[in-house]
């Protein structure tokens, strides 16, 4: 199939036995979606990566079960997959990952009591001389 390129809001394409006279006409929109679901391929560069975040802002909000949504999912997949690998982001310690949360909780020492038990427990614990269980 031939794409016809026009400066108008509309695009012609040549019937596939390329009869000018069988030339079907399809919206800007269409050929938009045409384009955005044949463009899908592996993210290998930076540029690559680039250009899948714009193409993620342009499929963002597709109707569920479109051809755009599907596309959608594949996309976030690989772009997840290449900041995984190029972009990892190392586990928080875990005593400050509980120091970290009850900042944000506004909790005290005293509010992990009942969870952990004594106050001697608790400072044993948040002042790494006793160690975590898994």
């Amino acid at each position: 199939m031939r794409v016809i390129a026009r400066r108008t809001l509309t695009q012609f394409v040549e019937s596939p036995q390329g009869q000018k006279g069988q030339a079907a006409l399809i919206t800007t929109r269409s050929m938009l979606q045409w384009w955005i679901m044949s463009e899908l391929r592996p993210i290998r560069s930076n540029e690559d990566y680039e250009n899948a975040l714009t193409l993620l802002k342009q499929l963002w909000g597709a109707p569920d079960g479109s051809p755009e949504a599907d596309k959608l999912d594949i996309l976030a997949t690989l772009i997840d997959a290449y900041e995984a690998s190029h972009y990892p982001i190392d586990l928080p310690d875990p005593i400050d990952a509980i120091l970290f949360r009850m900042e944000q909780q506004g909790l005290s020492r005293k509010d992990l009591e009942p969870i952990l038990g004594s106050r001697g427990r608790i400072a044993e614990i948040l002042n790494p001389r006793r160690s975590l269980s898994k």
